[in-house]
């Protein structure tokens, strides 16, 4: 590919994507990168900080969907409706970004760094949404409480996905874990 083809950012996304798998995230350097996609290191850098973001950049819009569902959700809902609500907004995203997040799945399984930096973007997505939450008035420990069983229903849902059939639907995943949940403490 030339250089002034279009797309540097999704070409750079496709390349790191593609080498991370063959090689390893650990193995696998900007250089590389850049070079398989056809682009400077440059590039690169006016795109992503470092090699990690190409798999994270789009944790900030994740965010923003979330929060935003669940400050847009009835008044009247029941604060851990409003969250479900906002997990499977969430999850109806990240199923439209079609092979990439279970390729990006397998990739960060793969890594220790990878996965203590997954961790840290979930533990910032029930902050924000425990946030989120006490704007509408719940209070603590309720607040929290719910944000953190939330992302733990999202993080197991989107496991069964991931390593699940293709043709699974992740918001409908979301439901289920959250009716299994909701089953398990009424004591059912």
């Amino acid at each position: 590919m030339g250089r002034w083809e279009p797309d540097a950012r999704g070409r750079l996304l496709k390349a790191a994507l593609e080498l991370y798998a063959e090689r390893g995230f650990e193995q696998t350097t900007v250089a590389e990168i850049a070079a398989h996609a056809g682009l400077t290191e440059r590039t690169f850098f006016r795109h992503f900080a470092d090699k990690r973001e190409v798999l994270f950049a789009g944790a900030d819009a994740l965010k923003d969907l979330l929060v935003s569902t669940v400050a847009g959700a009835p008044a009247d809902l029941a604060a851990i409706d409003a969250a479900a609500a906002g997990i499977e907004a969430a999850g109806a995203a990240i199923q439209e970004g079609g092979e990439f997040p279970r390729v990006r799945a397998a990739i960060i399984a793969a890594s220790p760094e990878l996965q203590e930096r997954e961790l840290i973007k979930l533990a910032s997505l029930a902050t924000a949404l425990a946030e989120q939450l006490r704007r509408r008035g719940v209070g603590e420990p309720a607040a929290s409480l719910t944000a953190e069983a939330s992302i733990a229903v999202f993080r197991i849902a989107f496991d069964q996905w991931v390593n699940g059939p293709a043709q699974q639907d992740l918001p409908g995943l979301i439901r289920e874990s959250l009716d299994a949940l909701k089953a398990v403490t009424a004591g059912r």
